[in-house]
């Protein structure tokens, strides 16, 4: 009973909460807005717990340094999250640049977990992408490599920002985001290019036909055509996305502890 009310894991068990409460802010799935703040927060609360006599917990004093260690902890969890949301968020860019070729780039729906609007086919795409990551047990990875993470940035050890594999890391990773989206995008933007073509030779050649009223239905239809074809191909390519998350988080955590 007195292991269990030590007030000297006190300052331990802060910090652990921190990085949890930090990273369930801004990891995908669990920082959506409609999730009620309680929840986030108990969740954090006994992961902590559960953290503070899973891992060796070293002797921390509350000074000066404490509080560094706790911006240093908000720091970890925040980019650990906010790099899986990044990642993932190649689908909502790669459904913008499908919108804008559609015509459908001003109607836009809520995106539930920032509140912000967002394209309309980057939220279906991303919609598949949670419902994937759902199915295949993948917010429990999420959770596993935070958990995990404690191993490789321990709660006494600072970050050295000067170590320029950190800016490289995040240059690359920002490199493959948008080189996903891309590839995402480029089967129904490539066809949609080919209709342009298509609808500018027959403005040409049959000049009585309005191909502004044509176009849009038929850019519609074919953009849909396309999409229920590739359907397999965006599940896979999100596979792959998943996998290149959990492998982005982490080197992050390698590069935070100084490997």
């Amino acid at each position: 009973m007195l292991e269990i009310i030590n007030i000297n894991s006190l300052p331990a068990f802060l910090l652990i909460l921190v990085r949890f409460t930090a990273f369930f802010a801004t990891v995908p799935i669990f920082s959506y807005r409609n999730i009620p703040t309680q929840f986030k927060i108990g969740i954090a609360v006994f992961l902590a717990w559960i953290i503070l006599y899973s891992v060796e917990i070293p002797t921390i004093s509350l000074d000066l340094n404490f509080l560094l260690l706790l911006g240093k902890e908000a720091i970890v969890g925040l980019l650990l999250g906010l790099i899986a949301y990044m990642i993932l968020s190649a689908v909502q860019i790669a459904g913008g640049f499908i919108d804008f070729q559609m015509g459908f780039a001003i109607a836009n729906v809520i995106d539930p977990q920032t509140g912000v609007q967002s394209p309309l086919i980057g939220q279906y795409f991303y919609t598949i992408a949670m419902l994937f990551i759902l199915s295949v047990d993948g917010h429990h990875l999420l959770i596993n490599g935070a958990f995990y993470s404690f191993d490789m940035v321990p709660l006494d050890q600072m970050i050295d920002f000067s170590n320029e594999n950190i800016a490289l890391f995040v240059i690359n990773t920002f490199n493959h985001f948008f080189l996903i989206a891309f590839q995402l995008a480029i089967p129904i933007v490539g066809c949609l290019f080919l209709v342009d073509v298509a609808l500018g030779i027959i403005a040409r050649t049959v000049p009585q036909l309005n191909v502004f009223v044509v176009g849009l239905p038929l850019k519609i239809f074919v953009s849909l055509f396309v999409l229920s074809i590739f359907m397999g191909l965006y599940i896979s390519i999100v596979k792959k996305l998943f996998s290149y998350l959990l492998e982005m988080m982490q080197v992050l955590m390698q590069l935070f502890g100084g490997a």
